[in-house]
């Protein structure tokens, strides 16, 4: 079946008894058993549910991957795949990824051993350099959020395997839509489902999907035995939310691109970060290994903080919010906001000023998210 097609059909058709045409919600906490050995298939929910698996079946589909783990939070996902490591094991990551990704990595696990560097992932010599024999593993997030910085992800899974290091990759910005890390050899792909998957700003979740039948085994102890499952109910949203994610991803992108262009001839606008703008340093890699450009942009405005605030003061149509992957449109303000938990050395190391806002374009109209952010720009 095509990507559509899986969309709206797996892990959706299990209703035996009444043939409904939409999941179930399974509320329940606790499952009865037959006798003292036998259940059928589940015990209690925070161990397994069939809403939860319903949807796991859904995502692992998606992405290509053989298990799916649907959890609380994006970062109890993120928490997951840290449960891998012990104390002293050394993981690469990029200097620019999520503020809160970054908070996690340098602030609590380093409390609990774990070792981290974050360096610039897009020149292969210094990803190389930063390598040691505790290196366990190589984190990805392409493009970077929030300056959209590509990695070739087949060229570090190739350098991860040569060293036995396992890569994990972050793609809730382009979605398995767009992006299917499995397929340059990733071993492990982390989902904030908050974001596109769902796509309704009306729940927050996360999943880790695998293809390797010890990783699988060992994500899905940690998240029984830590707590970390998803709700039942969320997870039904965000099925639900999977369902429309093609048309969704094809919306987004076209106003995306409209927005892009528009700002990247503004006067008063100094760069454009969006892999499809032909400017875009690595746009040429955003063609080879993504199937679009995705729905994500930032920019810096000229001047400072008091014209960024001009621009959310101004906007009508853009709320001012955190979070990303909706249907509506969002601006945010990374040296405040997503990025706060960063040190001011680190948001300046990875390029991050007081000049630039993050932009997630929803599904309304071009011409009126061009309009609108034009006027708010016009000052």
């Amino acid at each position: 079946m095509k990507f559509e097609t899986r969309s709206v059909h797996v892990g959706v058709d299990k209703d035996s008894a009444y043939n409904s045409a939409t999941t179930p919600i399974y509320p329940t906490s606790t499952f009865s058993w037959d006798n003292l050995t036998t259940n059928r298939g589940f015990d209690y929910t925070r161990s397994g549910n069939p809403t939860r698996s319903a949807l796991e079946e859904n995502i692992a589909s998606l992405e290509g991957g053989t298990q799916c783990r649907a959890t609380s939070t994006g970062m109890s996902a993120i928490v997951t795949t840290l449960h891998l490591f012990k104390p002293g094991d050394h993981i690469i990551a990029g200097d620019d990824i999520y503020g809160g990704t970054y908070r996690l990595f340098s602030d609590v696990f380093t409390r609990m051993g774990l070792k981290f560097s974050f360096v610039k992932m897009r020149d292969l010599s210094k990803l190389e350099a930063a390598i040691t024999p505790e290196t366990k593993c190589i984190w990805i997030e392409t493009p970077s959020n929030p300056l959209m910085n590509l990695v070739d992800i087949e060229a570090i899974t190739a350098i991860a395997k040569k060293s036995n290091i396992i890569t994990i990759a972050d793609n809730t910005f382009m979605s398995p839509y767009l992006q299917r890390p499995f397929e340059f050899g990733v071993d492990v792909i982390v989902h904030s489902t908050t974001k596109y998957l769902n796509g309704h700003s009306d729940v927050v979740g996360g999943c880790v999907v695998t293809r390797d039948d010890e990783l699988s085994q060992k994500i899905a102890y940690t998240v029984n035995a830590l707590g970390l499952g998803c709700s039942p109910f969320d997870a039904w949203l965000i099925l639900r939310g999977i369902k429309t994610l093609g048309p969704r991803m094809q919306a987004h992108q076209r106003a995306a691109m409209a927005v892009a262009e528009m700002l990247d001839g503004h006067p008063n606008v100094e760069h454009v970060y969006y892999p499809g703008l032909e400017s875009h340093p690595q746009h040429a890699l955003a063609k080879k290994q993504q199937d679009g450009f995705g729905a994500m942009l930032s920019f810096d405005i000229k001047g400072g903080r008091a014209e960024a605030e001009k621009v959310f003061e101004r906007s009508e149509l853009f709320l001012l919010a955190e979070s990303l992957g909706g249907v509506e449109s969002l601006m945010e303000y990374p040296e405040t906001m997503s990025h706060a938990s960063m040190t001011l050395e680190a948001r300046r190391q990875a390029g991050i000023t007081e000049k630039t806002i993050r932009v997630s374009i929803g599904i309304e109209h071009p011409d009126d998210l061009v309009a609108d952010l034009k006027q708010a720009l016009d000052f």
